[in-house]
């Protein structure tokens, strides 16, 4: 999400070759992209990786997710209609053209049309305002009809609640014809383990993987805004508003587990991701890279073993300053 703003054509691309040849198999992306969004820079993102598959020709080689922008304000650019058909098969017909492929391996609804608690919220509180009606079973039609096609071939969801998983999980079931969704893609990581709360039974009892998105808390959780510090061109250095991981509790957990980190001599980077990857609920961590040094060190976490003695520690830690950056 940061080629096309933070990251050129020429620096994804290298990012791409790198992952690919290090076993890297599965790219996520949105029309969204890159972020934070801007109508000039619409969708960038996507022709980026378009150009790297026309390019290599390793299309066939990767699976390949991309997702549908939902309903917000910060997004009116793009569309204002939701989730209607219409708005599906535009969004699914823009992105195939732009990633220069004839289908998207995993389809993904970016965040609720509904209000709910996404984004940094801690808690659900009802609005009366709620503009949503019910339409969970129009919306797999539809996506139903463009796996028909093969357009796409999987679906899932995002920056979903337990509610929201269930409800199109129920729905699949009752309507046999419906696509059932697969994956949920939510924040987390070990400023944020809201995922742990009902989310994660879910996805043990039903199979929905968690594609963990955020697992370094936007880089709080590699020590380097420790101190105070703003390295040059880090996203909350160059972006201050994405502060949901960098207020005064996220600072007191980080400085505790980058001590961990040092006592058992790993770096916070790859302790974060290790973490996230040993989680049973976890199918995919979502790694995000701005240079070749940062992408090496995320994709070499897959090697560390965290003990089971450093686990306990990271518990407690969770324990005395539990979920700070929800």
């Amino acid at each position: 999400m940061t080629w096309g703003r933070q990251n050129n054509e020429a620096e994804g691309h290298e990012q791409m070759d790198y992952a690919f040849e290090q076993g890297i198999n599965f790219f996520d992306t949105a029309e969204l992209y890159p972020v934070p969004a801007m109508k000039e820079l619409y969708a960038v993102t996507e022709t980026i990786i378009g150009n790297w598959f026309k390019k290599t020709g390793n299309r066939d080689k990767i699976i390949l997710g991309s997702k549908i922008a939902g309903r917000g304000d910060y997004t009116k650019f793009i569309r204002t209609t939701g989730f209607s058909r219409d708005s599906i098969i535009e969004a699914v017909e823009g992105s195939l053209q732009r990633l220069q492929t004839d289908y998207i391996d995993l389809y993904q609804l970016h965040w609720p049309e509904r209000h709910t608690n996404f984004f940094g919220q801690r808690g659900y509180t009802h609005s009366t305002k709620d503009y949503w009606e019910d339409n969970i079973h129009q919306v797999l039609e539809t996506l139903r009809d463009l796996r028909q096609q093969g357009k796409i071939r999987q679906v899932g969801l995002s920056n979903e609640t337990p509610w929201g998983c269930m409800r199109f999980l129920e729905e699949s079931k009752v309507h046999e014809s419906l696509p059932r969704m697969i994956t949920v893609q939510n924040p987390y990581n070990m400023l944020n383990r809201l995922f742990e709360v009902g989310t994660s039974e879910i996805a043990m009892r039903e199979q929905m993987g968690l594609l963990a998105y955020s697992p370094l808390a936007f880089g709080m959780l590699t020590g380097k805004y420790m101190g105070g510090m703003k390295p040059a061109n880090a996203r909350i250095t160059l972006f201050p508003n994405y502060n949901r991981y960098s207020k005064p509790n996220s600072e007191a957990a980080v400085q505790r587990y980058y001590e961990l980190a040092e006592e058992n001599d790993i770096s916070l980077t790859q302790m974060a991701l290790a973490f996230v990857s040993s989680r049973p609920f976890v199918t995919a961590s979502i790694i995000g890279a701005t240079s070749m040094d940062q992408l090496k060190e995320n994709i070499g976490s897959i090697d560390v073993d965290l003990s089971p003695e450093l686990l306990k520690s990271i518990e407690k830690i969770h324990e005395d300053i539990p979920n700070p950056g929800p």
